[in-house]
Protein backbone atom coordinates (compact mmCIF):
# COMPACT_ATOMS: atom_id res chain seq x y z
CA UNK A 1 0.00 0.00 0.00
CA UNK A 2 1.10 3.51 -0.86
CA UNK A 3 0.88 6.07 1.80
CA UNK A 4 1.22 9.87 1.31
CA UNK A 5 3.69 11.60 3.46
CA UNK A 6 2.26 15.09 2.72
CA UNK A 7 -1.34 16.24 2.42
CA UNK A 8 -2.84 16.73 -0.97
CA UNK A 9 -2.79 20.41 -1.99
CA UNK A 10 -3.77 22.60 -4.87
CA UNK A 11 -0.75 23.58 -7.07
CA UNK A 12 -0.11 27.30 -7.50
CA UNK A 13 -1.15 28.81 -10.85
CA UNK A 14 1.61 29.26 -13.42
CA UNK A 15 2.37 32.48 -15.26
CA UNK A 16 1.29 31.02 -18.57
CA UNK A 17 -2.28 30.70 -17.37
CA UNK A 18 -2.62 34.33 -16.40
CA UNK A 19 -5.09 36.30 -18.61
CA UNK A 20 -3.37 38.66 -20.98
CA UNK A 21 -4.70 42.16 -21.12
CA UNK A 22 -5.43 43.47 -24.56
CA UNK A 23 -3.25 46.47 -25.09
CA UNK A 24 -5.70 47.99 -27.55
CA UNK A 25 -8.52 47.88 -24.95
CA UNK A 26 -6.34 48.84 -22.04
CA UNK A 27 -7.88 52.31 -21.82
CA UNK A 28 -11.27 50.66 -21.04
CA UNK A 29 -9.85 48.99 -17.95
CA UNK A 30 -8.10 52.13 -16.76
CA UNK A 31 -9.93 55.19 -18.15
CA UNK A 32 -8.44 57.54 -15.58
CA UNK A 33 -4.87 56.43 -16.40
CA UNK A 34 -4.12 55.81 -12.76
CA UNK A 35 -1.89 52.85 -13.53
CA UNK A 36 0.49 54.97 -15.68
CA UNK A 37 3.84 55.28 -14.09
CA UNK A 38 4.68 58.58 -15.80
CA UNK A 39 2.84 61.80 -15.16
CA UNK A 40 1.08 63.78 -17.91
CA UNK A 41 3.98 66.09 -18.95
CA UNK A 42 6.39 63.17 -19.03
CA UNK A 43 4.01 61.08 -21.13
CA UNK A 44 3.91 63.81 -23.78
CA UNK A 45 7.68 64.00 -23.78
CA UNK A 46 7.84 60.23 -24.11
CA UNK A 47 5.55 60.28 -27.17
CA UNK A 48 7.60 63.00 -28.84
CA UNK A 49 10.82 61.11 -28.20
CA UNK A 50 9.34 57.91 -29.63
CA UNK A 51 8.13 59.74 -32.76
CA UNK A 52 11.57 61.23 -33.30
CA UNK A 53 13.16 57.82 -32.81
CA UNK A 54 10.78 56.14 -35.28
CA UNK A 55 11.36 58.89 -37.86
CA UNK A 56 15.10 58.51 -37.47
CA UNK A 57 14.83 54.75 -37.98
CA UNK A 58 12.80 55.27 -41.18
CA UNK A 59 15.36 57.74 -42.52
CA UNK A 60 18.20 55.35 -41.73
CA UNK A 61 16.40 52.49 -43.51
CA UNK A 62 15.79 54.62 -46.62
CA UNK A 63 19.43 55.68 -46.73
CA UNK A 64 20.56 52.10 -46.37
CA UNK A 65 18.30 51.05 -49.25
CA UNK A 66 19.63 53.86 -51.45
CA UNK A 67 23.19 52.93 -50.54
CA UNK A 68 22.61 49.29 -51.46
CA UNK A 69 20.96 50.30 -54.74
CA UNK A 70 23.90 52.58 -55.53
CA UNK A 71 26.34 49.73 -54.91
CA UNK A 72 24.45 47.48 -57.33
CA UNK A 73 24.73 50.07 -60.10
CA UNK A 74 27.64 50.00 -62.53
CA UNK A 75 30.06 52.61 -61.32
CA UNK A 76 31.56 54.79 -64.09
CA UNK A 77 35.27 54.52 -64.47
CA UNK A 78 37.15 57.67 -63.62
CA UNK A 79 39.68 58.56 -66.29
CA UNK A 80 42.48 61.01 -65.72
CA UNK A 81 44.60 62.61 -68.47
CA UNK A 82 47.80 60.69 -69.17
CA UNK A 83 49.41 63.45 -71.22
CA UNK A 84 48.70 66.91 -72.58
CA UNK A 85 49.88 69.10 -75.42
CA UNK A 86 49.79 72.87 -75.58
CA UNK A 87 48.90 75.07 -78.53
CA UNK A 88 50.08 78.59 -79.16
CA UNK A 89 46.67 79.92 -80.28
CA UNK A 90 43.08 79.38 -79.17
CA UNK A 91 41.80 75.92 -80.10
CA UNK A 92 38.34 75.90 -81.73
CA UNK A 93 37.96 72.26 -82.84
CA UNK A 94 39.90 69.03 -83.23
CA UNK A 95 39.71 65.64 -84.91
CA UNK A 96 41.74 62.42 -84.81
CA UNK A 97 42.92 60.43 -87.81
CA UNK A 98 45.38 57.58 -87.48
CA UNK A 99 48.24 58.56 -85.17
CA UNK A 100 47.68 62.30 -85.49
CA UNK A 101 45.47 64.87 -83.79
CA UNK A 102 44.53 67.85 -85.96
CA UNK A 103 43.51 71.04 -84.16
CA UNK A 104 41.74 74.04 -85.68
CA UNK A 105 43.23 77.22 -84.22
CA UNK A 106 42.33 80.87 -84.29
CA UNK A 107 45.10 81.23 -86.88
CA UNK A 108 45.50 78.13 -89.06
CA UNK A 109 45.94 74.43 -88.27
CA UNK A 110 48.23 72.33 -86.10
CA UNK A 111 49.06 68.61 -86.10
CA UNK A 112 50.21 66.57 -83.09
CA UNK A 113 51.51 63.04 -82.78
CA UNK A 114 49.54 60.79 -80.42
CA UNK A 115 52.64 58.76 -79.55
CA UNK A 116 54.64 61.54 -77.86
CA UNK A 117 52.05 64.38 -78.01
CA UNK A 118 54.54 66.70 -79.66
CA UNK A 119 53.78 69.37 -82.23
CA UNK A 120 54.43 67.93 -85.69
CA UNK A 121 53.73 70.92 -87.91
CA UNK A 122 51.45 73.92 -88.35
CA UNK A 123 49.79 75.75 -91.24
CA UNK A 124 49.00 79.47 -90.98
CA UNK A 125 49.65 80.84 -94.45
CA UNK A 126 46.14 82.26 -94.92
CA UNK A 127 45.92 83.65 -91.36
CA UNK A 128 42.34 82.44 -91.12
CA UNK A 129 40.42 81.04 -88.15
CA UNK A 130 39.35 77.40 -88.47
CA UNK A 131 35.93 76.74 -86.94
CA UNK A 132 35.30 73.09 -87.96
CA UNK A 133 37.53 70.28 -89.18
CA UNK A 134 37.08 66.69 -90.39
CA UNK A 135 39.81 64.18 -91.27
CA UNK A 136 40.04 60.72 -92.82
CA UNK A 137 42.95 58.30 -93.11
CA UNK A 138 43.89 57.47 -96.71
CA UNK A 139 46.68 55.03 -95.80
CA UNK A 140 50.45 55.21 -96.27
CA UNK A 141 50.70 57.99 -93.65
CA UNK A 142 48.45 60.21 -95.78
CA UNK A 143 45.34 61.98 -94.48
CA UNK A 144 42.72 64.17 -96.10
CA UNK A 145 41.35 67.15 -94.16
CA UNK A 146 38.28 69.28 -94.80
CA UNK A 147 38.11 72.47 -92.74
CA UNK A 148 35.72 75.44 -92.58
CA UNK A 149 36.96 78.90 -91.62
CA UNK A 150 35.15 81.89 -90.11
CA UNK A 151 34.16 83.21 -93.57
CA UNK A 152 32.50 79.92 -94.57
CA UNK A 153 35.24 78.76 -96.95
CA UNK A 154 35.78 74.99 -97.26
CA UNK A 155 39.53 74.19 -97.34
CA UNK A 156 40.66 70.79 -98.64
CA UNK A 157 44.10 69.66 -97.38
CA UNK A 158 46.30 66.63 -97.73
CA UNK A 159 48.59 65.82 -94.81
CA UNK A 160 51.63 63.68 -95.61
CA UNK A 161 55.06 63.28 -94.05
CA UNK A 162 54.43 65.91 -91.36
CA UNK A 163 53.37 68.68 -93.71
CA UNK A 164 50.10 70.24 -94.92
CA UNK A 165 49.37 70.61 -98.61
CA UNK A 166 46.46 72.79 -99.72
CA UNK A 167 44.58 71.17 -102.60
CA UNK A 168 41.63 73.49 -103.23
CA UNK A 169 39.09 75.83 -101.68
CA UNK A 170 35.87 74.14 -102.77
CA UNK A 171 33.51 77.13 -102.68
CA UNK A 172 35.91 79.89 -103.71
CA UNK A 173 34.69 82.26 -106.47
CA UNK A 174 36.28 85.25 -108.17
CA UNK A 175 33.49 87.64 -107.19
CA UNK A 176 33.35 87.62 -103.40
CA UNK A 177 29.83 89.05 -103.45
CA UNK A 178 28.63 85.85 -105.17
CA UNK A 179 30.30 83.56 -102.64
CA UNK A 180 28.08 81.12 -100.74
CA UNK A 181 29.29 80.17 -97.24
CA UNK A 182 29.66 76.55 -96.21
CA UNK A 183 27.73 75.54 -93.09
CA UNK A 184 28.36 71.77 -92.94
CA UNK A 185 31.04 69.36 -94.21
CA UNK A 186 31.15 65.56 -94.17
CA UNK A 187 33.92 63.14 -95.20
CA UNK A 188 33.38 59.48 -95.96
CA UNK A 189 35.24 57.06 -93.71
CA UNK A 190 37.77 55.95 -96.32
CA UNK A 191 38.22 59.41 -97.82
CA UNK A 192 36.64 58.61 -101.20
CA UNK A 193 33.93 61.30 -101.07
CA UNK A 194 33.35 64.69 -99.48
CA UNK A 195 30.15 66.68 -99.12
CA UNK A 196 29.56 70.35 -98.29
CA UNK A 197 26.32 72.21 -97.59
CA UNK A 198 26.21 75.73 -99.04
CA UNK A 199 23.79 78.53 -98.25
CA UNK A 200 23.01 81.48 -100.47
CA UNK A 201 20.82 84.48 -99.81
CA UNK A 202 17.56 82.68 -100.57
CA UNK A 203 18.52 79.08 -101.27
CA UNK A 204 20.72 76.20 -100.14
CA UNK A 205 22.17 73.17 -101.88
CA UNK A 206 24.44 70.21 -101.29
CA UNK A 207 27.56 69.44 -103.33
CA UNK A 208 29.13 65.96 -103.35
CA UNK A 209 32.75 65.60 -104.54
CA UNK A 210 34.73 62.51 -105.49
CA UNK A 211 38.28 62.65 -104.18
CA UNK A 212 41.02 61.11 -106.41
CA UNK A 213 42.43 59.08 -103.55
CA UNK A 214 44.56 56.70 -105.63
CA UNK A 215 46.27 59.44 -107.64
CA UNK A 216 47.03 61.37 -104.45
CA UNK A 217 48.70 58.38 -102.85
CA UNK A 218 50.76 57.74 -105.98
CA UNK A 219 51.88 61.36 -106.24
CA UNK A 220 52.71 61.63 -102.56
CA UNK A 221 54.71 58.40 -102.76
CA UNK A 222 56.83 59.84 -105.57
CA UNK A 223 57.25 63.06 -103.63
CA UNK A 224 58.38 61.17 -100.51
CA UNK A 225 61.10 59.36 -102.50
CA UNK A 226 62.39 62.59 -104.02
CA UNK A 227 62.39 64.27 -100.62
CA UNK A 228 64.47 61.50 -99.06
CA UNK A 229 67.06 61.72 -101.86
CA UNK A 230 67.43 65.47 -101.49
CA UNK A 231 67.55 65.19 -97.73
CA UNK A 232 70.41 62.67 -97.93
CA UNK A 233 72.33 64.88 -100.35
CA UNK A 234 71.89 67.88 -98.08
CA UNK A 235 73.14 65.89 -95.11
CA UNK A 236 76.27 64.87 -97.03
CA UNK A 237 76.92 68.46 -98.05
CA UNK A 238 76.34 69.69 -94.52
CA UNK A 239 79.34 67.70 -93.32
CA UNK A 240 81.67 69.95 -95.34
CA UNK A 241 80.04 73.28 -94.45
CA UNK A 242 79.35 74.82 -91.05
CA UNK A 243 75.84 75.84 -90.01
CA UNK A 244 74.00 74.31 -92.95
CA UNK A 245 72.41 71.66 -90.75
CA UNK A 246 69.74 74.18 -89.82
CA UNK A 247 68.43 74.16 -93.38
CA UNK A 248 68.08 70.41 -93.83
CA UNK A 249 64.26 70.52 -93.76
CA UNK A 250 63.94 73.31 -96.31
CA UNK A 251 64.29 71.11 -99.46
CA UNK A 252 61.56 68.78 -98.17
CA UNK A 253 59.08 71.62 -97.66
CA UNK A 254 59.99 73.06 -101.02
CA UNK A 255 59.17 69.77 -102.70
CA UNK A 256 55.85 69.63 -100.84
CA UNK A 257 55.01 73.09 -102.18
CA UNK A 258 55.78 72.00 -105.76
CA UNK A 259 53.45 68.99 -105.61
CA UNK A 260 50.25 69.49 -107.60
CA UNK A 261 47.51 67.04 -106.70
CA UNK A 262 44.47 66.42 -108.86
CA UNK A 263 41.45 68.48 -107.77
CA UNK A 264 38.25 66.77 -106.59
CA UNK A 265 35.48 66.06 -109.08
CA UNK A 266 31.96 67.40 -108.50
CA UNK A 267 29.53 64.46 -108.71
CA UNK A 268 26.14 65.67 -107.48
CA UNK A 269 24.35 68.88 -106.71
CA UNK A 270 21.34 68.15 -104.48
CA UNK A 271 18.76 70.86 -103.92
CA UNK A 272 15.86 70.88 -101.46
CA UNK A 273 12.43 69.75 -102.71
CA UNK A 274 10.34 72.52 -104.15
CA UNK A 275 6.95 73.46 -102.66
CA UNK A 276 3.86 72.09 -104.40
CA UNK A 277 2.80 74.36 -107.25
CA UNK A 278 0.37 74.20 -110.14
CA UNK A 279 1.18 72.91 -113.59
CA UNK A 280 2.47 75.16 -116.35
CA UNK A 281 0.47 73.35 -119.05
CA UNK A 282 -2.59 75.09 -120.43
CA UNK A 283 -4.47 71.86 -121.04
CA UNK A 284 -4.24 68.05 -120.97
CA UNK A 285 -3.09 67.86 -124.59
CA UNK A 286 0.00 69.94 -123.80
CA UNK A 287 0.86 67.54 -120.99
CA UNK A 288 0.39 64.50 -123.25
CA UNK A 289 2.87 65.94 -125.73
CA UNK A 290 5.61 65.94 -123.05
CA UNK A 291 5.14 62.24 -122.23
CA UNK A 292 7.72 60.06 -123.96
CA UNK A 293 6.95 56.62 -122.57
CA UNK A 294 3.50 56.32 -124.16
CA UNK A 295 1.60 56.31 -120.88
CA UNK A 296 -1.82 57.99 -120.67
CA UNK A 297 -2.57 60.85 -118.30
CA UNK A 298 -6.29 61.25 -119.11
CA UNK A 299 -8.31 63.77 -121.07
CA UNK A 300 -10.34 65.49 -118.33
CA UNK A 301 -9.33 68.83 -116.85
CA UNK A 302 -9.57 67.37 -113.35
CA UNK A 303 -6.36 65.43 -113.99
CA UNK A 304 -4.33 68.68 -113.87
CA UNK A 305 -4.08 71.22 -111.07
CA UNK A 306 -3.47 74.73 -112.31
CA UNK A 307 -2.04 77.70 -110.43
CA UNK A 308 -5.46 79.36 -110.41
CA UNK A 309 -6.92 76.35 -108.60
CA UNK A 310 -4.24 76.53 -105.90
CA UNK A 311 -4.89 80.25 -105.49
CA UNK A 312 -8.64 79.66 -105.23
CA UNK A 313 -8.15 76.93 -102.63
CA UNK A 314 -5.85 79.18 -100.57
CA UNK A 315 -8.39 82.04 -100.74
CA UNK A 316 -11.20 79.74 -99.52
CA UNK A 317 -9.04 78.46 -96.67
CA UNK A 318 -8.04 81.96 -95.56
CA UNK A 319 -11.61 83.24 -95.62
CA UNK A 320 -12.87 80.23 -93.62
CA UNK A 321 -10.21 80.35 -90.88
CA UNK A 322 -9.46 84.07 -90.94
CA UNK A 323 -9.85 84.59 -87.18
CA UNK A 324 -7.43 81.77 -86.36
CA UNK A 325 -4.87 82.95 -88.89
CA UNK A 326 -4.95 86.48 -87.52
CA UNK A 327 -4.48 85.23 -83.96
CA UNK A 328 -1.53 82.93 -84.64
CA UNK A 329 -0.07 84.52 -87.75
CA UNK A 330 0.24 83.00 -91.21
CA UNK A 331 3.30 80.82 -91.80
CA UNK A 332 4.05 80.41 -95.46
CA UNK A 333 5.87 77.39 -96.75
CA UNK A 334 9.53 78.20 -97.32
CA UNK A 335 12.31 76.33 -99.02
CA UNK A 336 14.46 74.64 -96.33
CA UNK A 337 17.99 75.96 -95.93
CA UNK A 338 19.60 73.26 -93.80
CA UNK A 339 20.10 69.55 -94.38
CA UNK A 340 21.65 66.53 -92.67
CA UNK A 341 23.34 63.98 -94.92
CA UNK A 342 25.22 60.68 -94.51
CA UNK A 343 27.36 58.56 -96.81
CA UNK A 344 25.86 55.06 -97.10
CA UNK A 345 27.53 51.74 -97.85
CA UNK A 346 26.04 49.23 -100.33
CA UNK A 347 22.66 47.67 -99.48
CA UNK A 348 19.81 45.97 -101.33
CA UNK A 349 17.89 49.25 -101.61
CA UNK A 350 20.73 51.28 -103.14
CA UNK A 351 22.42 48.56 -105.20
CA UNK A 352 20.85 46.40 -107.84
CA UNK A 353 21.78 42.75 -108.43
CA UNK A 354 23.86 43.61 -111.51
CA UNK A 355 25.90 46.45 -109.97
CA UNK A 356 29.49 45.71 -108.97
CA UNK A 357 30.49 47.55 -105.83
CA UNK A 358 33.01 47.28 -103.01
CA UNK A 359 31.58 46.66 -99.54
CA UNK A 360 33.65 49.39 -97.81
CA UNK A 361 33.12 52.22 -100.33
CA UNK A 362 29.95 54.37 -100.19
CA UNK A 363 27.52 54.05 -103.08
CA UNK A 364 24.98 56.68 -102.07
CA UNK A 365 24.00 59.45 -99.68
CA UNK A 366 20.99 59.90 -97.44
CA UNK A 367 19.62 63.44 -97.08
CA UNK A 368 16.79 64.99 -95.12
CA UNK A 369 16.03 68.70 -95.19
CA UNK A 370 14.88 70.69 -92.19
CA UNK A 371 11.10 70.58 -91.80
CA UNK A 372 10.65 67.90 -94.49
CA UNK A 373 8.91 64.53 -94.02
CA UNK A 374 11.01 62.57 -96.51
CA UNK A 375 14.40 60.88 -96.16
CA UNK A 376 15.88 60.84 -99.68
CA UNK A 377 18.52 58.44 -100.98
CA UNK A 378 20.73 59.33 -103.96
CA UNK A 379 23.14 57.07 -105.83
CA UNK A 380 26.67 58.36 -106.40
CA UNK A 381 26.96 56.94 -109.92
CA UNK A 382 24.97 59.79 -111.50
CA UNK A 383 26.71 61.92 -114.08
CA UNK A 384 26.55 65.65 -113.44
CA UNK A 385 26.38 66.37 -117.19
CA UNK A 386 23.30 64.18 -117.57
CA UNK A 387 21.52 66.14 -114.82
CA UNK A 388 22.72 69.56 -115.95
CA UNK A 389 19.89 72.08 -116.12
CA UNK A 390 17.46 69.91 -114.11
CA UNK A 391 17.00 69.15 -110.44
CA UNK A 392 18.31 65.80 -109.33
CA UNK A 393 15.53 63.50 -108.17
CA UNK A 394 16.11 60.96 -105.37
CA UNK A 395 16.41 57.28 -106.25
CA UNK A 396 14.62 56.16 -103.08
CA UNK A 397 12.30 58.14 -100.78
CA UNK A 398 11.31 57.05 -97.27
CA UNK A 399 8.32 59.11 -96.08
CA UNK A 400 7.72 59.76 -92.39
CA UNK A 401 4.56 60.73 -90.53
CA UNK A 402 6.18 63.82 -88.97
CA UNK A 403 8.95 66.17 -90.12
CA UNK A 404 12.39 64.67 -89.50
CA UNK A 405 14.28 66.43 -86.69
CA UNK A 406 17.56 64.48 -86.78
CA UNK A 407 19.03 61.22 -88.03
CA UNK A 408 21.96 58.86 -87.46
CA UNK A 409 23.60 55.93 -89.27
CA UNK A 410 25.30 53.05 -87.50
CA UNK A 411 29.01 52.38 -87.99
CA UNK A 412 28.22 49.39 -90.23
CA UNK A 413 25.85 51.63 -92.26
CA UNK A 414 23.09 49.04 -92.05
CA UNK A 415 20.82 50.67 -89.48
CA UNK A 416 19.27 54.10 -89.83
CA UNK A 417 17.64 56.04 -86.98
CA UNK A 418 15.12 58.79 -87.79
CA UNK A 419 13.77 61.04 -85.04
CA UNK A 420 10.65 63.05 -85.90
CA UNK A 421 9.46 66.33 -84.48
CA UNK A 422 6.67 64.37 -82.74
CA UNK A 423 9.34 62.72 -80.50
CA UNK A 424 9.10 59.37 -82.31
CA UNK A 425 12.27 57.39 -83.10
CA UNK A 426 12.20 54.81 -85.91
CA UNK A 427 15.02 52.34 -86.49
CA UNK A 428 15.24 51.15 -90.11
CA UNK A 429 17.11 48.17 -91.49
CA UNK A 430 18.59 49.74 -94.59
CA UNK A 431 19.76 46.39 -95.94
CA UNK A 432 16.24 44.89 -95.97
CA UNK A 433 14.25 48.11 -96.19
CA UNK A 434 11.76 47.84 -93.34
CA UNK A 435 11.51 49.37 -89.84
CA UNK A 436 12.77 47.34 -86.87
CA UNK A 437 11.25 49.37 -84.03
CA UNK A 438 9.29 52.53 -83.32
CA UNK A 439 9.70 54.27 -79.95
CA UNK A 440 7.64 57.22 -78.76
CA UNK A 441 9.20 59.58 -76.23
CA UNK A 442 7.19 61.61 -73.73
CA UNK A 443 5.01 64.35 -75.14
CA UNK A 444 6.21 67.93 -75.44
CA UNK A 445 9.78 66.77 -76.01
CA UNK A 446 11.96 67.68 -78.97
CA UNK A 447 14.85 65.40 -80.01
CA UNK A 448 17.84 67.46 -81.09
CA UNK A 449 20.40 64.72 -81.76
CA UNK A 450 20.60 60.92 -81.91
CA UNK A 451 23.60 58.56 -82.00
CA UNK A 452 24.38 54.84 -82.18
CA UNK A 453 26.59 53.43 -79.41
Amino acid sequence: MNTRKHPLGIPPPSGKDWPKEDEENFFLLDPDRKRDVLLEPFRMINKLVMQVFESAVEIIEKREMLREAQKRKVQPKKCFPTAEFQVTERANCLTVSGKHVFVGLSVGLAAFNTCDFKDVCAWNEAKTEICAIHASDLGNECHVLLAVDEMGLAWLFCFHKESFLLIKILNEVEDISQQSPCVEVVLSRGGEYAGILLQGNTKAWLEIYQLPKDSWLTEMGKNAGAAEELSCSERRSSCSSVGTFLLQELPVSAIQADVKLDPPVLLLTVRPPKPITGTSFKGPLDALKEVDDGSMLGLGYNHLIKDSQWELQEAIFCSTYQEYLEAEGVIKEEIPRYATFHFLLPSRILVGPEMKVQPDIPVGIGVHWHGNHNFCLYLLNHSLKDKEGSDLKPDVVWPCAAPIACSAVSSCSRYLALAGEDATITIWDKHLGYPLSVTAILEERFIRSIHFL
